[in-house]
């Protein structure tokens, strides 16, 4: 697997329907997380760039990824290969019944 990241320009007016397909977007983005094919998922203070880390084998499984988001009518994107990307691993402290 590879990571990539993907760099979106959103549109600088929101229509009525870009709006109403966020809930949408959110729940497909949330079930991609938690497969660990989207690896982050960020939003830019003013609402007009997002970036998304993902994993995949090729660009072609990406952009097939990307075009199954109900927002893709609304996006201009630039995919990137990342020779590596670090995160915190966050672990949780083992359970004491003590």
């Amino acid at each position: 697997m590879a990571e990539f990241m993907i760099d979106i320009t959103l549109p600088e007016d929101l229509e009525e329907d870009f709006i109403a397909k966020i809930p949408e977007q959110r729940t497909m983005v949330n079930r991609l997380m938690l497969k660990g094919i989207v690896t982050s998922y960020s939003l830019s203070m003013d609402r007009g760039k997002l970036w998304i880390t993902m994993e995949a084998n090729t660009k072609q499984d990406i952009i097939k990824q990307l075009n199954a988001f109900p927002l893709i009518s609304y996006f201009t994107y630039h995919i990137y290969s990342l020779a590596f990307y670090n995160a915190p691993v966050i672990k949780v402290p083992p359970f004491s019944i003590n």
